[in-house]
């Protein structure tokens, strides 16, 4: 049997600062018009309080209102969700992307690379392990926002079977429009080297500590080709993804089988 399409929609929302049940009740009311045309939707990074060191204070845990809100929206909207918020362990405190199913399982990762140049290394715990997620017959690799940055970590590499280890990858982000050219051309680089879909979603508005964001989430083809651009505004916007072409390419282009062989640590 072929691989499916998949419907991926993007949520390019004006994040409330310091806010959760508001920005539950704002991602809801954008997410609502999705049911039954999509299979995966991405929130942005931080989607409950914004990109804040200060947010730690109000950290779920798995079992707080936010996990279970994802559960409540997946089932309704029959589609998966992604997006990171803070959320507590024993461990410390964690970006953690969360990738909710309609039947209410839960998957995430944990934010590897912390973004010292804000501080969020002194104050947050840094994951160490990635994850591919299957999805309606596609591989997934969510990551999150400077994790865009480090190449190696996002690495698309054979499995056992000779085949690549996942198909699209999905980065959130509060990336400020001043670094908007780094953004766009790095979420290009990641789908051309990895021979694969790429998703990206980012946050417009101004926050709380007056950073701008311009938005330009996008969905590009494993070319490199936008097949969805967002300008600088609230919007949402739904792209199939094709199977078929897929394949075609790496059936066509086979760079990743020529790569150099390596591994990493806490991989």
């Amino acid at each position: 049997m072929s691989k499916r399409d998949l419907r991926v929609s993007l949520v390019q929302g004006d994040t409330r600062w310091h806010d959760p049940a508001g920005n539950r009740d704002y991602y809801a009311g954008l997410m609502a018009p999705m049911h039954g045309n999509t299979d995966l939707i991405v929130l942005p990074e931080t989607f409950t309080s914004g990109f804040s060191n200060d947010a730690i204070g109000n950290a779920e845990t798995m079992d707080g209102p936010t996990i279970a809100w994802l559960r409540e929206q997946a089932a309704k909207l029959d589609a998966a969700i992604c997006g990171s918020v803070q959320l507590r362990t024993s461990e410390g405190v964690f970006n953690r992307m969360l990738f909710v199913r309609p039947d209410g399982g839960v998957e995430h990762y944990d934010k590897r690379h912390l973004f010292t140049y804000a501080g969020e290394h002194e104050r947050y715990a840094a994951g160490q392990d990635r994850l591919i997620v299957e999805w309606r017959d596609w591989k997934i690799c969510p990551l999150v926002c400077y994790d865009l940055r480090f190449p190696v970590f996002s690495r698309n590499r054979l499995d056992a079977h000779g085949e690549p280890e996942y198909d699209l990858l999905v980065y959130v982000a509060n990336w400020p429009s001043a670094r908007a050219y780094a953004w766009k051309t790095l979420l290009r680089a990641r789908a051309i080297e990895n021979i694969c879909f790429v998703a990206g979603v980012n946050r417009c508005g101004k926050d709380g500590n007056g950073l701008h964001y311009s938005g330009d989430s996008a969905v590009l083809d494993f070319l490199g080709h936008p097949l969805s651009e967002c300008a600088d505004a609230e919007l949402t916007t739904t792209t199939t993804l094709l199977a078929a072409d897929l394949a075609d390419w790496r059936a066509k282009f086979p760079a990743l089988r020529d790569g150099d062989g390596f591994s990493l640590s806490g991989v």
